[in-house]
């Protein structure tokens, strides 16, 4: 599988995750920053993924 392909799809996944984030974050703000933490593993992973 291209890398290009493995970067492209963490971020869809990291901008899942952060559509997660917004839409719990006034109902359950820990749920929230769980999916705030995985979001931004998601991209620091593409980007050194794709380095």
């Amino acid at each position: 599988m291209p890398k290009e392909y493995v970067v492209i799809g963490l971020i869809a996944l990291a901008g899942f995750l952060g559509g997660g984030v917004y839409s719990t974050w006034r109902t359950a703000r820990g749920l929230a920053v769980v999916l705030l933490v995985l979001a931004l593993v998601a991209v620091g992973a593409a980007v050194t993924w794709l380095l």
